[in-house]
This record gives structure tokens, C-alpha cells and sequence, in this order.
């Protein structure tokens, strides 16, 4: 979560939430698109026996079974590509959090894949949040999370999903939501 607005009058909380628009994917994309791309090419090239790659020669490469095999890799490399670039360009998993004592409702809203539930979003009362809940799980797969505990929902994720979020952020966006929602903040 990031970037949280507030009028004057401390009517209403929004904050932002990164979905899949993050840099870690882009590298990844990137990364995997260019291997991909440089594993078709050598299956290609050993098929064709015309050399299109300058870095390399696999015109030398024999077609069966290493140039079949470096264009298996290299489709599997390029569907996977497209998969995260897709993701990306959906922005699956962006969106925000927003609380209005103006209108007494709060609102997540979530970006999805694309089809008929595309837009994922919840509205609810604020009388129905009980609390804010921080959730902190250390070791080997680390997880870092904010939640409102609503009435009659049980416990609803408002953080980012994959890495976690900094102890001093997590508590003080934390902190933050429970002042606002006038709720004790449990799990500290």
C-alpha cells in the first residue's frame, strides 16, 4: 500500500494498492522474453542453417535433437513471457483501499483478469470493521500484512501480495487506519 490521501476534514482514507505493475515482474518479463527469444532463434537458425544471432553460431548445432529441444525451451520461454506481460498491462491485483465517513461505507477494489469479473470490488459498511489487524510470520517465507476484521466477513486482506512490506510502513499504515476507523489495532 502506498500513497494514502485525506481531507482537511479527515472524511475520507485512500490508499493504493500495487498489483502486479511492479518492478520485480518487469525484470523477469524482460529477462524471460530475451532468453526466450534467444532460444528460438538458435532452434530456428540450426534448422535453417543461417546464422540469426550475432553473438553466437548455431548453425553448428544439429537440428535433432538440440535445435528441437532449444525450441521447445524457447516457446515455453515466450508463453510465460506473454503471461507476465499480460499481467502487467492488466495491472491484475492493482487497486485501493478506501474508507468514506462521508458516506459511512469502505471500499476494495481490485483489478482482476480479464472477462466478465474483471472489476473486483467491495463495499460495506465502516460500522462493520471491528478492527484492523496487523499479521507479522518470520522465517523462510516471510509475510507481512494488514487486515480489517468486519462483522459477519472475517478477516479482509487490504496489503499487496509478494514481497512484504517494511515493519516501520506495516505498523504505521497500520496505526494509521485504526485512528482514522476509531478501531483497536490488534496483533502488535
Amino acid at each position: 500500500m502506498s500513497m494514502s490521501t485525506a481531507s482537511a476534514e479527515e472524511t475520507r482514507l485512500r490508499r493504493s494498492v500495487l498489483g502486479a505493475r511492479r518492478l520485480s515482474n518487469y525484470w523477469w518479463a524482460t529477462v524471460i522474453t530475451i532468453g526466450g527469444v534467444g532460444f528460438f532463434l538458435a532452434s530456428v537458425s540450426s534448422y535453417l542453417k543461417v546464422n540469426l544471432l550475432p553473438f553466437a553460431n548455431p548453425t553448428e548445432l544439429v537440428f535433432v535433437p538440440q535445435g528441437l529441444v532449444m525450441g521447445f525451451y524457447g516457446t515455453a520461454a515466450l508463453l510465460l513471457a506473454t503471461y507476465l506481460w499480460l499481467i502487467i498491462s492488466w495491472d491484475v491485483g492493482g487497486g485501493y483501499n478506501e474508507f468514506n465517513k462521508q458516506t459511512g461505507q469502505f471500499t476494495i477494489f481490485r483489478w482482476g483478469f480479464p472477462g466478465e469479473n474483471r472489476k473486483i470490488e467491495m463495499k460495506q459498511a465502516l460500522a462493520d470493521i471491528q478492527a484492523v489487524k496487523v499479521a507479522i510470520k518470520e522465517g523462510l517465507n516471510p509475510k507481512r500484512a494488514l487486515y480489517l476484521r468486519v462483522k459477519g466477513k472475517g478477516e479482509i486482506p487490504l496489503t499487496r501480495v509478494g514481497q512484504p512490506l517494511a515493519l516501520s510502513t506495516l505498523e504505521n499504515e497500520g496505526a494509521e487506519l485504526a485512528r482514522f476507523l476509531q478501531v483497536p489495532l490488534e496483533g502488535l
